[in-house]
Parts: structure tokens; sequence; C-alpha cells
């Protein structure tokens, strides 16, 4: 049987619909953007034929609610077994972190691996309902190997945050880059590394 991963994707949150409209209006977007591309796009083929990658696309991205991607996500659980590994882009990441802190999963987690992922602490601009409870500490419990990713040059994300999971989670091993800005690269070859090596 493969080895599975489930991936959350990023997305964006608003205070309230007339945020949402008045940045969609102010959005500009570039037809390279409009390609898929990137590390998540070939990570299955970059981890073999043992390896089943499976990334939902969560509800309304572009202005996510922590209640409907819950309710997709838990849609998601009875199809995961035992020793799956969670990986969390960026507000996918403080979904899962969040998600697992307050609800017991229902198979054995493997690993959480968490990229670029803001903390309600330390995060500048309003992550809405996508807030973390007082204590991680079910998510460190149920969690597996926890590995947080962050990079110096993230404009969207700063390290500021990794520093306070790193209080949060201190069993988690951190790992910092310098030239990965908000992981919207071609290629990621420690995250590869780093999951062939889960025992």
């Amino acid at each position: 049987m493969k080895k599975q991963i489930i991936l959350i994707h990023g997305g964006e949150v608003f205070n309230t619909y007339e945020d949402y409209i008045k940045n969609l209006r102010l959005e500009e977007i570039e037809l390279k953007d409009l390609f898929r591309k990137g590390w998540k796009k070939t990570l299955a083929l970059k981890l073999g034929a043992d390896w089943e990658v499976i990334a939902p696309r969560m509800p309304c991205g572009e202005n996510a609610k922590y209640l409907e991607w819950k309710i997709y996500f838990e849609k998601i659980v009875p199809f995961t077994r035992d020793g799956v590994i969670l990986i969390g882009h960026s507000l996918g990441g403080i979904f899962l972190a969040k998600y697992l802190s307050e609800n017991k999963f229902p198979k054995k987690i493997k690993a959480v691996l968490l990229i670029a992922t803001p903390h309600t602490e330390k995060f500048e601009h309003s992550l809405a309902d996508f807030i973390l409870p007082n204590s991680l500490l079910k998510l460190e419990k149920q969690g597996g190997s926890i590995f947080l990713y962050y990079s110096s040059d993230d404009m969207v994300v700063p390290i500021q945050n990794m520093k306070s999971y790193e209080r949060d989670l201190p069993t988690a091993k951190m790992c910092l880059f310098s030239n990965y800005g908000h992981f919207s690269v071609e290629k990621f070859p420690e995250i590869i590394k780093d999951i062939k090596k889960l025992k």
C-alpha cells in the first residue's frame, strides 16, 4: 500500500466581504501567475511510485473561512490511513495547527510539516477565524514528527512567526532557509529528503 500525504494549500482571509471585494478589484495578475507550477505540483513525482499525494482544493481559497475548511477537511479524513503525513503551506499550515490542536485525529499521524505558517501572535495581517488556541499541546501529542519551514526572505510570513512556534512546539524540528521567499519555488528538495527519512 502506498504511503500517504495530504497537502493543504494556502489562501487568503478577510474580515469582511467588502474587504475581499476591494482586494479583488485592486489585485494585479500576470499571465505567469495563472500556470500551476512549483514543488507542490511535482511532490508525488519526486517522492516516487510508493507515495500518493492528495492535494484537495479547499473551499474559497481567495476568501477562506475556517469552518468551511474544517467541514471539507473532515470529508477527506475518512480516506486517510494510519501513518499519514499532513503538510500545510501558509494558511494551510495554520489550518492544520488549529485543527489538530482542537480535534482528535482518528488515524495515527506520522508527521506534520508546516511551511511558512503564520502564527496568531506574530502575523501582522488578519487571520479572521484562523486563530490558534492558547495551547498547541494536542497537536504536539498527536502530530508525530513535526517540522517547521521558514525563509528569512519571506515577505508574506516573516520569520518572527517561527519564534512563536518554537515556543509552542518545543519538540518540532525548525528548518530556516534564506532564499525560498514564501516557498513559491520550483524546487524544494529538503522537504523530499525529510519525508523520505521519516521512519
